[in-house]
């Protein structure tokens, strides 16, 4: 069967991040994509220059139409802009028992923030708990802890360890900020702790990897049940999308991923 997977996240006009990306990674890993939306951005592959947040009482209004109707198999979160919404999402998610991953996006691309500095302490206490596994990077990971960046795999497994202890089932840390040819990822549960390595691409077209990873995994985690599993497929979808960036041309700054790769002729 067809997992049905629900994205909640922000609007990304151009394309390559948010709900777009979400839609586009959900489709081409072989779920049904649906939406509801927690704020709207006007931004292209150069930056953010405007955010329109949803009222949470009207994100609520989304996440009800879709339950109340739709058998959903996994859920993605990702942009949420505010402790508001970050405690109303939880509100909702509590006790239904749909595996959540947890997408913590609190900067874009270019550095601009995304994620209210109040509303981190809503993310940690309200919504790590209920993920079945969560994503961040390495800034991500620090400012979720409080602490300084990760420099190496040793600083990467401690703060993975400490993500583990605040109350998600697993964690993927992305370690693509750091310097190297490899990009190491690292998986930790309780049971196991494994590294997911990928070559470098040396590109610039990076834009909503992040988004496009978390719902790649969210796609397998509702077709196997396996965490680990889908965090290597969702990995060698993403690299192979990275690969593939180059052949687009959209816009001048930090371009997209090519979420179809697998369905394009050679170029």
């Amino acid at each position: 069967m067809i997992p049905n997977i629900l994205s909640i996240a922000g609007s990304d006009p151009s394309g390559g991040a948010g709900i777009q990306a979400d839609i586009k990674a959900i489709s081409a890993n072989g779920g049904y994509a649906m939406a509801a939306l927690t704020a709207l951005t006007a931004q292209n592959t150069r930056g953010v220059t405007g955010v329109q947040l949803i009222d949470p009482a009207f994100v609520v209004a989304q996440l009800r139409a879709v339950f109340d109707d739709i058998r959903v198999d996994a859920v993605k979160i990702g942009m949420l802009g505010t402790a508001g919404i970050a405690g109303a999402v939880a509100e909702e998610l509590e006790g239904r028992g749909v595996p959540v991953v947890l997408d913590p996006v609190m900067v874009a691309k270019g550095g601009d923030r995304l994620l209210a500095a109040e509303a981190v302490a809503a993310l940690r206490a309200r919504l790590l708990p209920l993920a079945a596994i969560v994503t961040p990077n390495l800034p991500e990971a620090a400012d979720l802890l409080g602490e300084a960046e990760a420099r190496d795999r040793a600083g990467m497994e401690r703060q993975a360890r400490a993500l583990l202890a605040l109350g998600p089932r697993a964690v993927l840390l992305k370690g693509g900020h750091l310097a190297g040819e490899d990009c190491p990822d690292l998986f930790l549960d309780a049971d196991r702790a494994e590294w997911l390595v990928s070559p470098r691409t040396d590109t610039r077209n990076t834009h909503g990897t992040g988004c496009t990873l978390s719902s790649a995994l969210a796609t397998h985690l509702a077709l196997t049940g396996d965490a680990l599993g889908a965090a290597v497929a969702a990995k060698a979808y993403v690299s192979r999308a990275i690969a593939g960036a180059d052949r687009l041309g959209v816009g001048h700054g930090h371009g997209p991923t090519d979420h179809f790769a697998m369905l394009r002729t050679p170029a």
